[in-house]
């Protein structure tokens, strides 16, 4: 019988899956994570990194853009480098005409975009991107800011695995607007590099049965955790491929290498029995929704709040999560992130007090143009703690805590006298982020 967690006709009850592992990695994340907040910067060369300001010396990029990376430009290269093979565009004057796009240097210099590291903003998208993630597997081991781990053997099967990582990256570029590559395969390190091999806005399947043939042409360096010191020493034994690993002495490998080279010699053979596992609970539980366009009247948005409250404090009672913080979002055009969020007398699992108080934090964007919604649950206990009765509080309404003049809740960014620094971080365009996540 079919319980709705596997799609029908992928295997039934009694058969032994083989396990169906993505991986998803996010394509120059930073760099996509800036052109959400500078759509004009599409298909440009940009450098995400430190020290190209003039006066600074020391710095080194952090993302190239796919553009900037044909000129040269790599991450973790010296800034310096990175400025001598792209020099920085002018853009003290953006209406100069096409003559501007020549940049500081000479008029057929090729120049790019700088921009400098944001990890808040980063760390914001990421946490849309992980929303999605986490809702299509059981399973999700999060391995940094740009990529994770899924097990999704109780989701699909192997006969529809393709479409099914397809849809997962459809999600994150519809509902996120940055691309991942995902790879498909029966064990971790072979995901990892199927996710590599055909980047960027990549899908690669490796089915059961088939992961040693894919990989025994690749160079060592490509395989999952084979750095450019092992690579060389391998190299030098006259190990070019990971072909030429399987085939090689497994105890000669262990000598060499020790408890490494037995490692090596595995999973060039397409053998990793790993399981994906979470690292921790979680600290929030989130969930958003985008609008086709930006919608400004207040009808819409209040009900897409009210469905993303019940979803999110379902969610929360599923895990036998109590919250001690209810939180909303607003994503105003072109990208500026916006949360609000209060603190409860308490841990609660309470669905209607969540509806109620995320309406009431949102009230303030009712007449803005609002592109995406969002609304979370924080500060989480799991089961084993008393709740709270907030009947116990002299009848204190929970979404008038914490608020400020006028019972309006004050911003994720207002406490502890932030207020003025938020502001004049709007004005020069860096948006001010809670830790929505």
């Amino acid at each position: 019988m079919n319980d709705g967690s596997r799609l029908p006709g992928v295997g039934g009850e009694g058969e032994e899956e083989e396990r169906i592992v993505l991986h998803v990695d996010a394509d120059c994340f930073y760099a996509a994570c800036e052109r959400l907040r500078e759509p004009e910067l599409e298909g440009e060369p940009l450098v995400v990194g430190m020290g190209y300001e003039e006066g600074e010396t020391i710095g080194a990029v952090a993302t190239a853009s796919y553009e900037a990376r044909e000129h040269g430009v790599e991450s973790a290269q010296a800034i310096s480098t990175a400025l001598e093979r792209l020099s920085r565009r002018d853009e003290t004057d953006a209406d100069a005409g096409e003559g501007a796009d020549a940049g500081e240097g000479s008029e057929d210099e090729i120049s790019g975009y700088y921009r400098p590291v944001d990890m808040e903003h980063y760390e914001e998208v990421a946490g849309e991107v992980r929303e999605i993630l986490h809702d299509c597997a059981d399973v999700v081991r999060e391995v940094s800011v740009d990529e994770a781990y899924l097990d999704v053997t109780d989701r699909t099967g192997w006969e529809v695995a393709e479409g099914f990582a397809r849809h997962v990256k459809e999600r994150v570029r519809r509902d996120v607007g940055v691309t991942v590559s995902v790879g498909a395969a029966p064990s971790m390190s072979a995901a990892k590099i199927a996710s590599d091999y055909d980047k960027p806005d990549g899908l690669t399947v490796i089915p059961p049965g088939a992961v040693e043939e894919f990989l025994a042409p690749l160079e060592v360096d490509l395989l999952h955790g084979v750095g450019p010191v092992t690579a060389r020493e391998l190299r030098e034994r006259g190990i070019e491929t990971a072909g030429d690993i399987a085939r090689a002495d497994p105890d000669s490998l262990v000598s060499a290498f020790g408890e490494r080279g037995r490692e090596l010699y595995d999973r060039a053979r397409g053998e990793d029995d790993r399981p994906v596992e979470p690292r921790g609970r979680p600290k929030s539980l989130s969930r958003e929704s985008a609008f086709a366009e930006a919608v400004v009247e207040a009808a819409p948005k209040r009900e897409r709040i009210r469905t993303l409250a019940a979803a999110v404090a379902d969610r929360a009672s599923r895990k036998d999560a109590l919250y001690r913080t209810i939180g909303v979002k607003a994503v105003t055009p072109p990208y500026d992130v916006h949360t609000r969020e209060t603190s409860l007398p308490g841990p609660v699992d309470d669905p209607p007090l969540v509806e109620r108080t995320a309406l009431s934090l949102f009230s303030e964007f009712e007449d803005d143009p609002v592109r995406k919604v969002g609304v979370r649950v924080a500060n989480l206990e799991f089961a084993g703690g008393d709740q709270t009765s907030l009947e116990g509080f002299a009848g204190e309404d929970p979404t008038e805590i914490e608020t400020g003049d006028g019972g309006q809740p004050p911003a994720a960014d207002d406490a502890s006298g932030a207020d003025s620094t938020a502001r004049r971080r709007r004005r020069e365009g860096q948006t001010s982020f809670g830790d929505f996540d």
